[in-house]
């Protein structure tokens, strides 16, 4: 009798890997072992940098107001706290937006927040 190597399982489960690592540089597209080691790197890093990303452009945002906010001679804390009493809800993402593309929406969000805070003082 012939022994049962389980080929065809075996063929689909080293393909998926090969195919999942094209794209990857020397040996690490075309040998299995190293391809699974590289694809199974790759994961992690996918799936670590998912959640990062999502602090990386919070502090983008921040650097970006905080330049547009010290140009009008105000702190950036100073304009986030304004902006909370005044009762303006919105996100840092949009507030970058403003500050790069809509100067004079966003010099008006900052005339906002000083006089809220000289309200408030």
């Amino acid at each position: 009798m012939a022994r049962v190597t389980n080929g065809p399982a075996t063929r689909r489960r080293r393909k998926k890997v090969l195919k999942a690592a094209r794209g990857f540089a020397g040996r690490r597209k075309s040998s299995f072992k190293l391809a699974r080691q590289s694809l199974t790197k790759a994961l992690v890093y996918a799936y670590r940098d998912r959640r990062t990303r999502k602090r990386d452009f919070r502090r983008l945002w921040i650097v970006r107001i905080n330049a547009a906010v010290r140009a009008e001679g105000v702190r950036y804390g100073d304009f986030i706290n304004g902006l909370k009493k005044a009762g303006v809800e919105l996100d840092r993402k949009i507030l970058a937006d403003l500050a790069v593309n809509e100067p004079a929406a966003f010099g008006k969000l900052i005339q906002t927040a000083k006089d809220n805070l000289q309200k408030a003082a």
